[in-house]
């Protein structure tokens, strides 16, 4: 079905289901520098990202270390792929150790033009069930883009922080979470490739890890807020090895911005809505 028009693929869903298994919580723990959650404490936000993983064999992989697409994803053949934002709602917390499972649909395709050229737009909804209830549901905006020089620089200045954490994305952090999120992308860990094929300056920080820090940093500033909403997007990649900085203020009661700054520019930013 590679020669399909991508927009066929809309209302494709699959199911993955696992165990949230706490050794595997006490790696993700280690390569976030976070306490490890035991078995039936709650997961911690946005680490779902780290389980319900499908695996996929290498012979059933693309040149760029992705899934080949044109299976659960529709087809986008000689693009970049980019994590360009999502959206979570969180209704109950997952539990480490609990059996649950994720259902995802592709939601909408969409094509458009940028100024870097033709970018294909898929928005895939993942909802997490365990015991029976509906505890998080999440849209993720993926991007296809042609291939094209990144753009690297902000234009945005960061706004002034009320909290920030420093983030020193290492090459050993990078991969180290591609091997928690089974992520093959091979801009994350492989500098010939990232450079000479991709044309970044050096290795390329996950999207996911970004939005990760940035709630993390909230909930060192807020231990006791219960977060309902989160809403994010990438305006620019961060490049290893260069520190970043996962910031945020409260803009009003029961709503924080977050960012992650660089160069006191904005490379990416968030809204959170949570219950003090």
């Amino acid at each position: 079905m590679t020669d399909a028009n991508p927009v066929d693929w809309i209302g494709s869903s699959e199911r993955v289901a696992d165990t949230l298994d706490p050794v595997h919580a006490a790696r993700i723990a280690a390569t976030l520098g976070e306490p490890a959650p035991a078995a039936g404490a709650a997961l911690p936000p946005l680490w779902q990202w780290a389980y319900f993983i499908k695996p996929v064999e290498g012979a059933g992989l693309g040149a760029d270390g992705h899934p080949a697409r044109g299976g659960f994803l529709p087809p986008a053949n000689d693009r970049n792929r980019m994590w360009a934002g999502g959206r979570v709602e969180f209704l109950a917390p997952l539990r480490v150790g609990v059996p649950a499972e994720r259902v995802s649909t592709v939601a909408d395709v969409k094509e458009k033009t940028g100024r870097t050229g033709s970018l294909l737009f898929v928005t895939v909804r993942h909802e997490y069930h365990q015991e029976g209830r509906l505890a998080i549901r999440e849209e993720q905006d993926i991007v296809y883009r042609q291939p094209s020089p990144p753009r690297l620089e902000g234009s945005e200045p960061a706004p002034e922080a009320q909290w920030a954490d420093t983030i020193e994305p290492s090459a050993v952090l990078l991969f180290r979470y591609s091997a928690v999120t089974f992520n093959g992308h091979r801009i994350h860990y492989d500098h010939p490739y990232v450079t000479e094929t991709e044309g970044y300056p050096g290795l390329v920080v996950h999207g996911p890890l970004i939005a990760t820090s940035m709630v993390a940093a909230f909930r060192r500033a807020r231990p006791d807020a219960r977060l309902s909403h989160l809403s994010y997007r990438g305006l620019r990649p961060l490049v290893s090895p260069k520190p970043f900085r996962a910031a945020g203020a409260i803009a009003e009661p029961g709503l924080a911005r977050l960012w992650a700054e660089q160069d006191g520019t904005l490379a990416h930013q968030a809204e959170l809505r949570f219950e003090a």
